[in-house]
């Protein structure tokens, strides 16, 4: 399973662990990913996601989990993330066809 944000794209950095006498060992630092159900208010579902927990915390800020994926670049998502985003201005656009 690859360790990558579906939503913010973060995934895994690699550096060296520096000891007091300068030994230099290899090391990863691992986003911290957690999954997490995420509501769709166009889509009246809930979707799972495996996201880091900044994406969480962004995901909030920006409004919900449509205002987040409107926002976002396709470069950063992940292919699950893209389509559901399309998807969900499909019914945006259709609700603004249906108002007017």
């Amino acid at each position: 399973m690859a360790r990558r944000c579906e939503l913010t794209g973060k995934g895994v950095l690699v550096g060296n662990n520096v000891s007091h006498a300068n030994n230099k060992t290899r090391t990863r630092f691992l986003p911290n990913l957690v999954n997490v159900s995420l509501i769709s208010e166009s889509l009246n579902q809930s979707i799972r996601f495996r996201i880091s927990a900044n994406a969480l915390r962004s995901v909030e800020h920006n409004g919900g989990l449509d205002a987040f994926l409107v926002k976002a670049r396709d470069t950063e998502l992940s292919l699950k993330a893209r389509r559901l985003k399309k998807l969900i201005e499909k019914r945006a656009e259709a609700a603004v066809a249906q108002a007017a």
